[in-house]
């Protein structure tokens, strides 16, 4: 049977009433989730079956169907399945605003109990916040940090990690002169641009937007940010390749093979480079002057349509899902961040993430991408298709800046 029939045949189930003969037939939940595993042998699809059926034993009038879909398809898989009328019961994906804006989510009030709302990391709730109403509920976050190879920096002797923009290029030029083949790895092509690009503007003490979500793509300090890159990494041969041509995922490969000497990165790359023997260091991301104003926090968002109408059944199963035991499980085994304060604390206290601590010290000041505007999916693809260009030796970053935000100018006032 193919999924969209799955679902329509899923979505002609009923409850029915306590006490009737069909026991645990009596709904069928339909979730449609992003797989965080780097292999088949630890794909979410087995987290997600053995929460499911430990979920359907406490609660025999519901099962869990869930189907897991590469971070490539997801998002798109649940925009066709709504576009055809047949929306899953539950999403865990990369954006809600959308959703939000057209009425079709249930939100959290609607669905949690009261504690497992207010366990929410509150920088994190915020971000899931539609017109000041929460519909996007936290699922697997990260904040940003710098990494470096310690072997590296030691054999170009560099004492210390790097704490400001002019450290960075004064140690990028000894790396390259030992012959590291990319001192600092600048992966703006077009995997995952727009947070590269977000975390230079959080450095130089800009953004993608103003505390009261006006876009300022191409502010004084955004510009600054990117002609020092332009000029002092890039102009200067300190990154080895082409940064428009380098995708994320292979400039973690890069360092996990002893071949970068710095780059930003999230937690998930410790588990790869402590796999591979590298022997790193992680500092806070180094600003113009000293200390990055802010780090990048990037969520994934769990939403709840509303077609189905099983929100007494959804709402149940996310208190299970959130409960404290499963949200360390789950960020345990994927290298992320809990999203709730209890199991924050909890992960905090235990020895065993001690290397996941900076990361999570930084969440509550974290800055996130502006998706609680519908404008953000297009311009988060106008930054992938052109900030890499914006470096190169032809490129004229405030002009690539000002174009963007008369994009993201145009869209916001479309969709007032």
């Amino acid at each position: 049977m193919s999924l969209a029939a799955a679902i329509a045949t899923t979505m002609t189930l009923t409850l029915t009433g306590c006490g009737s003969g069909s026991g645990s037939d009596d709904v069928t939940l339909k979730l449609i989730a992003a797989d965080y595993g780097d292999s088949r042998a630890n794909g979410s699809q087995h987290y997600w079956d053995e929460l499911a059926r430990a979920f359907e034993e406490k609660n025999p009038g519901i099962k869990v169907d869930v189907e897991v879909y590469s971070w490539t398809d997801v998002d798109k898989k649940v925009e066709d399945l709504v576009k055809d009328g047949h929306a899953p019961d539950l999403a865990q994906i990369g954006a809600y605003a959308d959703y939000a804006a057209k009425g079709q989510l249930y939100s959290a009030d609607q669905l949690l109990s009261i504690p497992t709302q207010a366990d929410f990391t509150p920088s994190l709730a915020e971000a899931g916040e539609y017109k000041r109403v929460q519909y996007g509920m936290p699922f697997g976050a990260s904040t940003r940090r710098l990494f470096y190879n310690k072997k590296l920096f030691s054999q170009a002797g560099i004492t210390s990690p790097p704490a400001s923009w002019d450290d960075i290029a004064h140690d990028a030029q000894l790396l390259k002169a030992r012959g590291v083949k990319m001192p600092f790895a600048l992966p703006l092509g077009p995997e995952e641009t727009q947070a590269e690009t977000m975390q230079w503007m959080l450095s130089g003490g800009g953004g993608y937007t103003d505390s009261i979500g006006k876009y300022t793509i191409d502010s004084p300090e955004n510009v600054k940010a990117f002609k020092w890159l332009k000029e002092d990494l890039v102009g200067k041969g300190l990154t080895g390749v082409d940064p428009a041509k380098l995708n994320r995922e292979d400039a973690f490969a890069g360092f996990v093979d002893g071949e970068v000497g710095m780059l930003n990165g999230h937690p998930a790359l410790m588990k790869q480079a402590a796999a591979k023997g590298i022997d790193y260091g992680t500092v806070e991301l180094p600003g113009a002057h000293g200390k990055a104003k802010a780090t990048m926090g990037v969520a994934d968002w769990m939403m709840a349509f509303k077609q189905g109408g099983h929100r007494a059944q959804v709402g149940k199963f996310l208190d299970f899902v959130y409960s404290k035991k499963n949200v360390e499980k789950f960020s345990g085994e994927y290298g992320l961040l809990p999203v709730t304060s209890s199991a924050s604390q909890a992960m905090l206290a235990d020895d065993k993430y001690a290397k996941f601590h900076g990361f999570l010290k930084q969440l509550a000041g974290a800055e996130f991408y502006p998706a609680n505007k519908t404008s953000w999916p297009l311009i988060s693809k106008t930054v992938k298709a052109k900030m890499g260009a914006a470096v190169g030796p032809r490129g004229n970053p405030s002009g690539v800046l000002t174009d963007i935000q008369n994009i993201a100018d145009a869209a916001d006032n479309a969709a007032e």
